[in-house]
């Protein structure tokens, strides 16, 4: 006999596998610099390599993390163009009732509430913790959504704010940013920087800098879009599971999941990817199948198919 698997059982599992994706990003960062060095270079020299360049890095990361930390959530309301309501606002009264109801049965505070000017359906939960974090909404999600399913959509970004993946979000976004920043150093070093006297030396110097920022390339290039890719899918799937557990009503997400996929893309936010991750559903104008290959949602009849299948007890 198949098990049956409770909301609780996708939660750990996806809580599981997003922190072993998470401890692979620093892990594979050192791993190619110190391989694509030890191609041209001793492995000694390979290891001071590494550390030179890994440290400065780690810390440059950190550093842009707090700035981020501090002013990420503003910065990316005002990217989409939100705007605050307020509980005595009376067009978007029900709105805010509905954002703190859902926040009581999560155990949460009640977010800050922004709608976002956009015929569109979509959403996204931002801020560093939960005491001070918020949820957007758009125009077109309120109004074309009936109240069940919207709740379901308000739970899933309550589940963003309370598993923590608004601050996972931010912070992998700007130590991405930081990577791509040094590599352009790295290599604007490497082919005018590089003044040794001695030729063999400035030789070598200049190889060994052009495999760093190789390694940055393939880093930023090729597995930081799979490992990202793989967590937002992780924190999506997490996100569901535990928003159907709130509202106890898995079919209403999974309805309203139905309807935002049909017209999710928010015309403020095509040209920030960056971005995409945050929100419910692709924020972006329609891509080609390589790209949906590599989009940070799951794909929606996954989503569907999990939540209907969930046994909430």
């Amino acid at each position: 006999m198949a098990k049956i698997h409770t909301v609780y059982d996708h939660i750990r599992a996806n809580n599981i596998k997003t922190w072993a994706l998470v401890a692979l990003f620093p892990l594979i960062f050192i791993a190619l610099i110190f391989l694509f060095t030890w191609i041209v270079a001793p492995i000694q020299t390979a290891i001071d390599t590494t550390i030179s360049v890994a440290i400065p890095t780690i810390i440059a990361c950190c550093i842009w993390m707090l700035i981020s930390w501090a002013f990420g959530d503003s910065m990316m309301l005002n990217a989409a163009n939100a705007h605050e309501i307020k509980p005595d606002n009376r067009e978007h009264r029900e709105i805010y009732r509905a954002v703190e109801n859902v926040a009581m049965a999560a155990g949460l505070p009640t977010p800050r509430v922004y709608i976002i000017d956009d015929d569109s359906m979509n959403a996204f939960a931002t801020g560093r913790t939960p005491r001070d974090a918020s949820v957007a909404l758009t125009r077109g999600i309120i109004r074309r959504l009936d109240k069940l399913e919207l709740d379901g959509v308000i739970a899933h970004e309550m589940a963003h704010i309370g598993n923590r993946d608004i601050r996972l979000d931010m912070l992998m976004i700007t130590g991405v940013g930081v990577t791509v920043f040094a590599a352009d150093m790295i290599l604007r070093t490497a082919m005018y920087g590089n003044h040794t006297s001695d030729d063999n030396d400035r030789g070598n110097g200049t190889a060994i800098l052009l495999m760093v920022w190789l390694a940055f390339s393939v880093f930023n290039l090729i597995i930081t879009p799979l490992l990202r890719m793989a967590v937002s899918r992780n924190r999506e799937y997490a996100a569901d599971a535990t928003g159907a557990h709130i509202t106890r009503n898995p079919h209403a997400l999974a309805s309203a999941l139905r309807k935002i996929t049909t017209d999710s893309r928010i015309e403020s936010m095509d040209k920030i990817k960056s971005m995409s991750s945050v929100c419910i559903a692709n924020p972006a104008a329609p891509r080609e199948l390589v790209g949906d290959l590599m989009a940070t949602h799951p794909p929606v009849a996954t989503r569907i198919a999990r939540l209907e299948s969930m046994n909430i007890k």
